[in-house]
């Protein structure tokens, strides 16, 4: 059996060079940053809530806001966050999809493509009440584009039954944020299809459709629906631009949440504790999810 001495000089002899310890210490240095912030705007927050979720007004330890979780009132709040995240993510992603497919497989010019991506990585991170103020400046009820429709067509879209502050006008803004970001993730998915592919499958007599229908979108599907649970955990977690938006009245788990911790009506700290626990225990799940679909399509596209 060599000695360490041995194995280092060995090592040294194949062209091997040890890192120096300063090295080391510099990269744990530069890391330290990161390493503070996530403890403490993530990990700590977390316990927090944690352990908040399980105290009552006085401090003492109660299940009763982890109860409260099962009322009615509180499953239907997370049974429209649900509903609303998932229409966003799906149809978000379905359109993304195709857009990012256009962006780069089609046969667009250059500055279509240029544009498209600028405004999708713009767009992506326009929400909260800029964007919500952006909504109601066009589609509320005395907004630009609904007059111009009133003016020209001579009829009233919300006579028709839209509605801008209800659960479809919510979905409807919502979406402008969520395709442009399935636009991002789906654009490098796509751009690292080997060509090798497409040309064995064409040398075989495939047609295109062939083609994706049998290889493309079987490599592609764990990716894309890794992209359409981060769309959702992106809608779920969304607070200032339904807010903004409708008020509060619509019973979004994350506007009920501000309700109980900061509102003059609602007030139970606990529950508000307790919800925001559930929201956690959903997006660690929507994480994990997006982590291991990812990693089925890792290995193809390296």
């Amino acid at each position: 059996m060599l000695s360490k001495m041995e194995v280092k000089q060995s090592n040294l002899k194949d062209g091997a060079t040890p890192r120096p310890t300063f090295s080391i210490f510099r990269d744990f240095l530069f890391l330290l940053p990161f390493v503070i912030f996530v403890v403490a705007f993530l990990i700590l927050p977390t316990i927090s809530i944690f352990i908040s979720a399980f105290q009552d007004p006085s401090g003492k330890f109660t299940l009763q806001n982890i109860k409260d979780l099962f009322t009615p009132y509180i499953m239907n709040a997370y049974l429209l966050s649900i509903k609303v995240s998932l229409f966003t993510a799906v149809f978000g992603a379905l359109i993304g999809f195709m857009l990012a497919y256009a962006s780069t497989f089609g046969k667009l010019p250059s500055w279509v493509k240029s544009y498209l991506n600028t405004f999708s990585g713009v767009a992506s991170n326009f929400a909260s009440v800029p964007l919500a103020f952006a909504f109601i400046s066009t589609l509320g009820r005395v907004g630009l584009l609904t007059a111009l429709i009133q003016q020209i067509f001579h009829v009233s879209i919300y006579d028709l039954g839209f509605n801008l502050y209800s659960f479809w006008g919510l979905c409807l803004t919502y979406l402008y944020f969520q395709i442009p970001l399935m636009v991002l993730l789906m654009t490098p998915a796509l751009e690292g299809m080997k060509k090798e592919w497409r040309e064995g499958a064409e040398n075989l007599g495939a047609t295109p459709s062939q083609y994706w229908l049998k290889i493309g979108l079987p490599i592609l599907f764990p990716t894309i629906i890794a992209n359409t649970v981060l769309l959702f955990g992106n809608a779920f977690g969304a607070y200032a631009t339904a807010y903004a938006l409708t008020g509060g009245f619509l019973n979004l788990v994350p506007i009920i949440i501000g309700a109980e911790i900061r509102g003059d009506i609602l007030h139970n700290v606990g529950l508000g504790y307790a919800l925001a626990l559930g929201m956690i225990v959903i997006m660690g799940i929507t994480i994990l999810s997006y982590n291991y679909l990812q990693s089925k399509t890792a290995r193809w596209l390296k």
